[in-house]
Formats: structure tokens, C-alpha cells, sequence
């Protein structure tokens, strides 16, 4: 009998084995509705969900800080002084940098 013959003889006896075979291979790793996308799905849903809770607590934070600078003076000033390095008529501003430094690292490492 020739190999033809076997294989058509192999597929006609197993036909629905191989067909439900496939078809759940499609339907479990081939299509875009597939378990593996569904799962990377699930995975972006909660890197987003944690991203979510981040910004939101960051946001309660600004909002306590925006409140306290509108009912408080001195916490604008301290805000001027620290950000935009502004100051009063009798006082002097020294910024400490640490760009030398990093510099002369670099410079080292190479």
C-alpha cells in the first residue's frame, strides 16, 4: 500500500480527533481571543490598575499640598525657596550641587 493510501486511511479514521485537535489549538493559542492573549490581557489590567492607585495617591498628596498653600503664606514661601530658589531682600542663597562630583566620577570610571 503506498504512503498515500495510509495517511488518507489515518485521517479518515481519526478525522474528529484531528479536527477537535485543531480547533482547540486554534482556539487556545492562534486566535486573538486566545487564552495566552487573554492572559497578557490580564497582566497590562494590572500593571494599569497599580499604575491607577500611584497617580491617585499622588494626587491626594498634591491636593493636601494645594490646600495648605492656599489657606498658608509661609508654605508658599518655603515652596519660592526651594523650587525657584527665591529669598527675602536680606538673605543670601548658596545651591549645593552635586554635578562636580558626578563629573569626576564618570571621569574616573572611564
Amino acid at each position: 500500500m503506498s504512503v498515500m493510501g495510509r495517511v488518507g486511511r489515518f485521517l479518515g479514521r481519526f478525522k474528529y480527533i484531528i479536527v477537535i485537535v485543531i480547533g482547540v489549538a486554534i482556539v487556545g493559542f492562534v486566535d486573538e481571543n486566545s487564552y495566552l492573549s487573554k492572559y497578557k490581557y490580564n497582566r497590562q489590567i494590572e500593571e494599569l490598575k497599580a499604575e491607577i492607585e500611584e497617580l491617585n495617591a499622588q494626587f491626594m498628596a498634591d491636593s493636601i499640598r494645594l490646600a495648605e498653600l492656599d489657606h498658608n503664606p509661609v508654605a508658599i514661601e518655603k515652596i519660592a525657596r526651594e523650587r525657584y530658589f527665591m529669598k527675602a531682600d536680606d538673605e543670601d542663597i548658596f545651591v549645593l550641587s552635586d554635578d562636580i562630583r558626578e563629573e569626576e566620577t564618570d571621569a574616573a570610571a572611564q
